[in-house]
C-alpha cells in the first residue's frame, strides 16, 4: 500500500481510537483535518487494514464496526421489542474446535426481562 498524505492522516486518527468505530465515525473525525478525504477512501483504507489483520470487524445493528484490538463482540437481542444489549464473554473454551480463534461475535436471541414482565 503506497503511503499518501491522506492515508497517513487516516492512520494517525485510527491510532487514537480506543473503542469500536464505524467507517462513518472515522470519516467524521478525518474530515475535520482534511475535508477532501471521501468516505470511499476510508472504506478502502479500512479494508486494507483488515486484510493485513491490523483491524477486526463485526456486525452491530446492521452496520460494520471496527476494532484495533481482538475484542469480542456479543449481543443479546430481544425478539419482542428488538432491544440490543451488549455483553461480555470471557471464554469460549467449551467449543470443541481445533482452529486458532482470533476474535468472535455472538448474537443471542430471546426475551428481555422487561418484555417478560409484560407477558
Amino acid at each position: 500500500m503506497r503511503q499518501t498524505k491522506q492515508k497517513k492522516l487516516i492512520e494517525e486518527e485510527v491510532k487514537k481510537l480506543d473503542s469500536f468505530f464505524t467507517a462513518e465515525d472515522l470519516h467524521s473525525i478525518v474530515k475535520q483535518r482534511d475535508n477532501n478525504i471521501g468516505i470511499a477512501t476510508i472504506y478502502r483504507f479500512l479494508r486494507d487494514l483488515k486484510s493485513k489483520e491490523k483491524l477486526h470487524s463485526y456486525l452491530c445493528n446492521r452496520k460494520t464496526i471496527y476494532s484495533k484490538d481482538k475484542n469480542n463482540h456479543c449481543h443479546f437481542i430481544c425478539q419482542k421489542c428488538g432491544k440490543i444489549k451488549h455483553f461480555d464473554v470471557d471464554s469460549i473454551d467449551f467449543l470443541k474446535i481445533k482452529e486458532s480463534i482470533c476474535h468472535f461475535q455472538i448474537d443471542v436471541h430471546g426475551t428481555c426481562k422487561k418484555c417478560l414482565k409484560k407477558w
